[in-house]
């Protein structure tokens, strides 16, 4: 009689969690990325968002007129040079530093994907908002919003002489005002938007049935992307409010010493709840943009930053 021999399987261990690491050539690329679209269509639909944000009476053609009469086509650049390039070439570097570390380190503390995407958004982008979009939000917000001295007959002073005269009336303060606004928008847009996407990606995984390590078509990348990116644009309420604390708008109702919470009242008390959600149509062109830009021009710029650098790209784009 022979006895049945019963097979028992041994579960594999767990892949073993590994820290990324940070290489020049993901820095560059994500710079190089940043910076065409930013330089694009990026800081037209920037000054289309700010201006509705300013004037909450305007609608669309409104504010494409109101820009338009600033200064023609150039009125659409207005704060690219120098505060948007330097926010775009450096905005990247703080995310993927401070977000990948973030990540790390709640995979290792057991958060699953979504929690840690989240977690890493969060965090990279509150050290985006205090490390360099502070001030180059502000003074981008400054220069869009100082047409009235313009208007009234007046040569207004240049870029770098308006930076000065704020640093020189308001210190380092001034030169951040709102810059807590700006934190909440980052902290709130990049952890959502991470999420989201992650989110995204798993449900299209499952309808392709694709695996974790199955690559994702451009036209996947592009739709998990733009969802998280769009979704994301739930919290324009908050970038309203950073862009009326930062704005140069004359207003004797406005609050003298301008908070997160008397801005929000302020705001609220004169254009209710579409004022708090005045912008957030060219907010999420912009998003589209940004993705298409970071995932469909991403491989082109990959090949390109490979061979100038001899090294490879990892980053996900």
């Amino acid at each position: 009689m022979s006895a049945a021999i019963a097979t028992v399987s041994i579960p594999e261990p767990p892949a073993k969690l590994e820290k990324k690491p940070i290489k020049f050539s993901n820095l560059l690329l994500g710079a190089g990325l940043n910076m065409f679209e930013v330089t694009t269509l990026g800081q037209p639909l920037e000054v289309i968002k700010t201006t509705m944000a300013a004037n909450r009476g305007d609608g669309m053609a409104a504010a494409l007129g109101r820009i338009w009469n600033r200064g023609g086509v150039f009125g659409f650049y207005q704060g690219l040079i120098p505060w948007a390039w330097i926010e775009a070439s450096t905005k990247g570097a703080v995310l993927l530093f401070v977000a990948s570390e973030a990540e790390y380190y709640a995979r290792a503390a057991g958060a699953n994907d979504f929690g840690s995407g989240i977690l890493g958004g969060v965090t990279g982008g509150v050290a985006q908002a205090y490390a360099t979009m502070g001030f180059c939000t502000c003074m981008k917000t400054v220069e869009i919003t100082k047409h009235k001295v313009a208007a009234s007959g007046v040569k207004p002073p240049g870029t770098w002489q308006t930076f000065m005269a704020i640093y020189r009336a308001e210190g380092i303060k001034g030169i951040n005002k709102g810059v807590n606004a700006v934190a909440i928008r980052q902290m709130t847009n990049w952890g959502s938007r991470f999420g989201l996407s992650r989110l995204a990606e798993q449900q299209i995984r499952k309808v392709t049935g694709k695996g974790d390590n199955d690559k994702l078509s451009a036209i996947e990348k592009i739709t998990a992307s733009a969802l998280g990116g769009g979704l994301s644009a739930w919290n324009q309420p908050i970038e309203v409010i950073r862009v009326e604390m930062q704005s140069k708008k004359d207003d004797p109702n406005r609050p003298k010493k301008m908070t997160v919470g008397n801005t929000f009242k302020y705001i609220y008390q004169t254009n209710g709840i579409k004022g708090l959600y005045r912008g957030v149509t060219p907010r999420i062109g912009l998003g589209v943009w940004q993705t298409v830009c970071m995932v469909a021009m991403g491989d082109m710029a990959k090949t390109y930053v490979e061979r100038l650098t001899g090294d490879k790209v990892t980053a996900k784009h």
